[in-house]
């Protein structure tokens, strides 16, 4: 369990996956779920799910869909360098703390 609740990427952050059965992908942060130290990333650990024809999904049948990964097991993409870092944090000179990327010192966060 991640005890601080906090995870180093955020929802919309390019990523790519470091450790698992999908190692060497790279997608978009979805969802992050902070509680339980895992994230959703597009196109990656795609898993089968029986849905049932609801008002909302009037056809039923096996979907296939985006599981949770463990965030230890992803590392954040630099837009600069275009590789997998970590992250750093600095604080600018108007107080706000914002992400950076250890290899080439450019801040991440948009």
């Amino acid at each position: 369990m991640n005890k601080g609740n906090r995870v180093h990427v955020r929802k919309g952050d390019m990523i790519e996956v470091i450790a698992g059965k999908n190692k060497g992908a790279k997608g978009r942060v979805l969802r992050v779920l902070p509680r339980t130290g895992r994230i959703v990333v597009e196109g990656v650990n795609m898993v089968k799910k029986h849905q049932k024809p609801t008002p909302k999904v009037m056809q039923g049948g096996i979907v296939e869909k985006e599981g949770p990964i463990v965030c230890s097991n992803v590392m954040l993409l630099c837009s600069k360098c275009d590789e997998p870092t970590r992250v750093g944090r600095k604080t600018l000179e108007t107080g706000k703390v914002v992400r950076t990327c250890k290899k080439c010192g450019e801040v991440v966060d948009r």
